[in-house]
């Protein structure tokens, strides 16, 4: 059955809009993992926007179930996940004017870069994860370079603006997870996944997670976080919405 892990980093967000001390992601932890999430994501990314390196020091210290770390494949990145030791990183693309991760790793163009990344992760016994394109030639790569799982970035069939545009994007991801796991890799899947486009998503069967935070933080300004969460994990479920 497919899990869902939540992306705190928006709380985050808010928090830095006015440099508060408030809202703490830390304090989230709890209600997410008590919701039923699988674990929680955050992106530390090179310019703190969001996460500071204090949060996901203490979040590592707090979490019980899974913590997945997204970061760029930097040497002070490496350094920083060896020294915390997440369960996992999503290795993910990073630009400083970006609003938010606009696609997948190159990982044909950056073997070499990536391999290294990849390496010094493993030998801290961290899982790693490629936030990769559903193209077939990404995902090999991913296998290859003994990545233990991708992430299939679903962003342009989230922002597909008509039914054949979505479609085509579907058939794509359809081919990627079958892809994924013919090799052996565990396949998640996730960006800007919301309440009203996952249902054809969490119908493939080859993908074991999902990751999905704006939307849930969104949608928690208004029921709350824990009815946000339980909604969405209701959604992903195999059968009828609960």
């Amino acid at each position: 059955m497919p899990t869902l892990m939540v992306n705190i980093d928006h709380i985050a967000t808010i928090r830095e809009a006015r440099g508060t001390p408030y809202p703490d992601p830390v304090h989230a932890v709890a209600i997410v993992e008590m919701a039923g999430a699988s674990g929680i994501i955050v992106h530390l990314r090179e310019d703190r926007r969001h996460i500071k390196d204090r949060d996901v020091r203490i979040l590592r210290e707090v979490i019980k179930t899974k913590l997945n770390l997204e970061m760029a494949a930097t040497a002070e990145m490496v350094k920083i996940a060896g020294e915390i030791k997440p369960d996992m990183v999503t290795l993910v693309p990073e630009k400083r004017e970006e609003l938010t991760t606009e696609g997948g790793l190159d990982v044909v163009t950056h073997t070499g870069k990536l391999k290294k990344s990849i390496e010094r992760l493993h030998e801290k016994g961290i899982g790693v994860s490629l936030f990769v394109d559903p193209e077939k030639t990404q995902i090999i790569a991913s296998h290859k370079l003994l990545a233990d799982m991708i992430e299939i970035h679903t962003g342009a069939y989230s922002d597909a603006k008509t039914e054949k545009t979505k479609d085509e994007e579907l058939k794509k991801i359809i081919i990627a997870a079958k892809t994924g796991k013919e090799l052996g890799l565990k396949v998640n899947a996730g960006h800007g996944l919301h309440y009203f486009n996952i249902r054809e998503i969490a119908s493939i069967p080859e993908i074991d997670e999902f990751s999905i935070g704006h939307s849930i933080i969104a949608r928690a300004l208004f029921v709350g976080l824990d009815r946000a969460i339980r909604d969405m994990v209701a959604l992903i479920e195999p059968g009828e919405p609960k």
